[in-house]
């Protein structure tokens, strides 16, 4: 469960701001996107593989 300390005189928006903040760290989002198809685990280690080798790239492009 997420709780949300709010200090005195703090708006709304602020607090829903935090609440956000807090749930995207959980991950549940993303973790109900990835179990929503199924994905091979040869297509996932390829796809890391991808990952790495692109910001490996742009690490090289930028020096």
């Amino acid at each position: 469960m997420i709780i949300v300390q709010l200090k005195e005189g703090e708006n709304i928006e602020r607090a829903l701001k935090k609440f956000k903040r807090k749930f995207e760290k959980t991950g549940v989002i993303r973790e109900l996107r990835a179990r929503k198809t199924f994905e091979k685990p040869s297509v996932k280690r390829r796809d890391v593989v991808k990952r790495a080798i692109y910001r490996q790239h742009m690490q090289n492009v930028e020096e």
